[in-house]
């Protein structure tokens, strides 16, 4: 009798969100709070990025703060919705 062989299912990648902003922005304190929430929850790493100190993000970026990337993609900007990203998280397959 031969054994039995399981596939296994591959180790979710590790997943980094990333907030652009600046200080005193309203929209951005509110989108932080989502990411917050959400990344905490599914244990997701996030970072903050200041716009004003990153000429490259300012340049590509200015227009849409705050904005959200998922794994240095452009996920969303203005308004965060935590059930998007929180889906956008949890896909294995993304």
């Amino acid at each position: 009798m031969s054994p039995l062989f399981r596939r296994k299912t591959p180790a979710p990648r590790a997943r980094v969100v990333t907030l652009i902003r600046k200080p005193g922005c309203h929209l951005c304190d509110d989108a932080q709070a989502v990411v917050e929430q959400v990344c905490g929850e599914v244990g997701v790493v996030w970072e903050e990025k200041d716009i004003d100190r990153d000429p490259v993000l300012h340049a590509e970026y200015w227009e849409q703060i705050p904005v959200v990337l998922v794994d240095g993609k452009q996920h969303t900007f203005w308004r965060v919705d935590a059930d998007r990203l929180r889906k956008a998280l949890t896909d294995q397959y993304k």
